[in-house]
């Protein structure tokens, strides 16, 4: 009897172990995902618009990814200011799923249905790998929320609330 009830103290304890194991190749995988995810996001060059600070000699590094107050005017569309990418719930892409943000840089709309503006290089981020766009969301899931609203798209013609630069097509 003592054999056998040490024999399954050794199964419990190999099948914990293996449990265990997989527990951690789970989350090895998550943290692969993560900095997949974020060398995907330099390499996109994601920060060299939705940094606070884009186009002027000091982005601000410290929050990455939440966001510009410098827009883009594309004449005849309006004005589009890079909006923040971390899961703020107010502010950010926190109510927002994996898939949403996938089909956001992928197929250039919005959850709510809105196309983003061609400033936006979704139509090259389309052919991204589904294995590469999703480590992409996970490390954008990941990032430390933050509060910053920037300013929505602005029509022709309006008036903007916030600096931006124009593309001047070639007459």
């Amino acid at each position: 009897m003592k054999t056998m009830y040490n024999q399954q103290i050794r199964i419990a304890a190999t099948l914990g172990a293996i449990a265990l194991g997989f527990a951690a190749m789970a989350k090895a995988n998550a943290d692969d995902q993560v900095e997949r995810g974020r060398y995907l996001a330099n390499i996109m060059d994601c920060g060299g618009c939705h940094n606070t600070g884009a186009f002027t000699p000091e982005p601000n590094l410290k929050t990455p990814l939440s966001g510009s107050m410098i827009g883009f005017e594309i004449p005849g569309m309006g004005i589009f200011y890079p909006p923040n990418l971390t899961p703020d719930e107010k502010s950010g892409l926190g109510s927002w799923s994996e898939d949403e943000i996938i089909a956001a840089f992928t197929k250039g709309e919005r959850p709510d249905g809105r196309i983003l503006a061609p400033a936006m290089p979704w139509i090259s981020y389309g052919h991204i790998t589904p294995d590469d766009a999703r480590a992409l969301a996970v490390y954008l899931k990941s990032l430390e929320p933050v509060e910053h609203q920037v300013p929505g798209p602005v029509g022709p013609g309006e008036k903007a609330p916030a600096p931006y630069m124009t593309v001047k097509m070639p007459e």
